[in-house]
């Protein structure tokens, strides 16, 4: 039986024939494992990276002949159901949650990208962002590809070779293509019979592999191997590619060889702190952040307060280095998504009053400490801390756990545009009157670097420092007239 697709178009408007502006950092899910229920496991694996992307979801699933996908917009949850999943049969499967970073968050825009081409199909899942799309479009744009990813997805599919047909076309294909992308992804790809990850030359985006009882998982991040029953093996390395299928694994380097460079921000927001980076537990690393917050810029004040999930940690380290009580005093409404990775300023804004609730006992006449990991926009600080102040805190001193987020981010963040930084503008001072807090102080770069304790600092900074570990030219790495 030759391979193909079936994909619902449930939701969204038709595709356009313009490359979106490129933009994406999202969660991939991958798993190989004959004689299981494949999608079914990757929808438990999604789960676990639904942090990662709150826009849309989707599962491509193969059981050898026949790969079949299925993608809408919207939560995990409310993407898939008992009959989506009892039509994704076969073992082998890739997932993918994602998030815009420029882009809207429509139905063709979703994930897993489909290609099928002189009988091969091709489906892949990508966390990360190109920065080259102009070459990429220029040669492969014609084919109606609306994302980098579709053009990663377009280019793979015309390299493989129909007439090699030994069951490893789809690696050979990758092998020979791959050298072409630049920038930052962590893919998960498949076709009928075979599971492919790869990670860029830096390692921009993290990406592991597991093992199953009866198979092999990828996933962006190691929380979701516990979900779905896998023990983690290892990370996948920066600049490798990893071909899996009945024979086993096999491990590629298909790159010149470069310096790694995870995202710092994995560690300050982006991971679930129950995961592993470069082998550091990310809640560590986040308390860590907190202790030498404390030690770096002391306050004098009643209670610590964290912001919601992820100033936790760094409140707890603040907390215990300080000895001043740490106390809960914002409610987190869990069932609406990070405002940080809304599409919309007008959402981000309106999202603040949907997620959070001062407690006002733990306030009220208390002079509040608020920690939080990051200020990106200012936005929805501000906003917080006038909830603070509404609900009866005579001061709020702001501690920050990661340095000022100073440089546009061009390898999957949503902060393509420098002119939307807060301190990109203003001074710590200017920042502290404009947020209206009595006093502010950001952790260090070299006290974020100490509190990940990875040897050698083979992280990404660019973003606080505006160091690019790449030419990132003019940063625009979209076609002309692109929407």
């Amino acid at each position: 039986m030759s391979p193909a697709a079936t994909i619902p178009r449930v939701a969204g408007p038709p595709p356009n024939s313009l490359l979106d502006k490129p933009g994406e950092a999202c969660g991939v899910f991958g798993i190989y494992a004959p004689g299981s229920d494949a999608a079914r496991l990757a929808y438990f694996g999604l789960f676990a990276l639904q942090h990662r992307g709150q826009e849309s979801a989707g599962i491509a699933a193969s059981d050898g002949e026949t790969i079949t996908v299925y993608k809408d917009v919207g939560l995990v949850a409310q993407v898939f159901s008992e009959n989506t999943l009892s039509a994704l049969n076969g073992h082998l499967a890739v997932g993918h949650t994602r998030y815009s970073t420029t882009g809207s968050p429509t139905w063709d825009n979703a994930q897993p990208a489909y290609r099928q081409i002189v009988g091969t199909g091709v489906a892949l899942a990508h966390n990360g962002n190109l920065t080259n799309t102009r070459n990429l479009a220029g040669t492969f744009g014609d084919q109606g590809a609306t994302t980098d990813s579709e053009l990663m997805t377009e280019a793979i599919a015309r390299s493989v070779d129909p007439n090699r047909s030994d069951g490893r076309e789809l690696e050979r294909a990758m092998l020979a293509v791959l050298p072409s992308f630049e920038g930052a992804f962590s893919l998960a790809v498949m076709d009928q019979g075979h599971l492919v990850a790869v990670r860029d030359p830096h390692g921009f985006r993290p990406l592991s592999l597991g093992r199953t009882e009866r198979g092999w998982v990828v996933a962006s991040e190691t929380a979701a191997f516990d979900i779905v029953g896998a023990t983690f093996v290892r990370d996948i390395e920066p600049g490798e590619m990893v071909a899996i299928d009945a024979s086993g694994v096999r491990s590629h380097h298909p790159f010149p060889k470069a310096e790694p460079r995870l995202c710092v921000f994995e560690f300050v927001y982006f991971a679930r702190p129950d995961s592993l980076l470069y082998g550091r537990d990310v809640h560590g690393a986040r308390r860590a952040m907190g202790h030498i917050l404390a030690e770096e810029a002391p306050a004098d004040a009643d209670v610590i307060v964290p912001v919601p999930e992820s100033g936790i940690p760094a409140a707890q380290g603040y907390s215990a280095t300080s000895g001043l009580r740490y106390v809960d005093g914002l409610v987190k409404n869990r069932y609406v998504g990070r405002t940080f990775i809304d599409p919309t300023p007008a959402l981000r804004e309106r999202g603040i009053r949907m997620k959070l609730n001062p407690l006002r006992s733990s306030l009220e006449d208390r002079r509040v400490v608020l920690v939080d990991d990051s200020i990106v926009r200012g936005t929805t600080t501000r906003q917080l801390v006038t909830m603070v102040r509404d609900a009866g805190a005579t001061e709020v001193h702001l501690r920050i756990s990661s340095p000022p987020y100073r440089w546009p981010c061009f390898y999957g963040m949503d902060t393509s545009d420098r002119d939307s930084l807060l301190a990109a503008k203003m001074d710590i001072d200017e920042i502290a009157a404009f947020l209206e807090v009595d006093s502010l102080a950001y952790l260090s770069l070299d006290g974020l670097m100490r509190a990940t304790a990875i040897a050698g600092n083979p992280l990404c900074t660019a973003c606080l420092s505006g160091e690019y570990p790449t030419d990132v030219g003019d940063g625009k790495f979209v076609l002309e007239g692109s929407s």
